[in-house]
């Protein structure tokens, strides 16, 4: 399953991402979202666990934990597969 993982600290690394999610499971990956030009932390990240049971259990437990001065917020991450339409407008003269 792939969680997202939002309103980090600019301070927490993946490694400190890998290190909170291992403790509930298999960690297959971890990405922390920076910016292109400086390399700075987004503030958001991604951790894929191969184990639903696992990462439900890690959602669970974590989500609004306080980490580096932050509560942090955990949910499964939209798979962007079906995305809703959005209807046009006619703009009216």
């Amino acid at each position: 399953m792939n969680i997202y993982v939002g309103n980090l600290a600019y301070g927490v690394t993946e490694e400190d991402l890998r290190e909170m999610f291992s403790e509930y499971g298999e960690i297959a990956s971890v990405k922390l979202i920076t910016d292109g030009r400086s390399g700075l932390s987004k503030g958001f990240g991604f951790v894929d666990m191969p184990n639903n049971s696992e990462a439900d259990q890690a959602i669970k437990a974590l989500n609004r934990n306080m980490i580096k001065g932050r509560n942090i917020k955990i949910n499964p991450a939209d798979s962007g597969g079906k995305k809703k339409k959005s209807k046009k407008r006619r703009r009216r003269f």
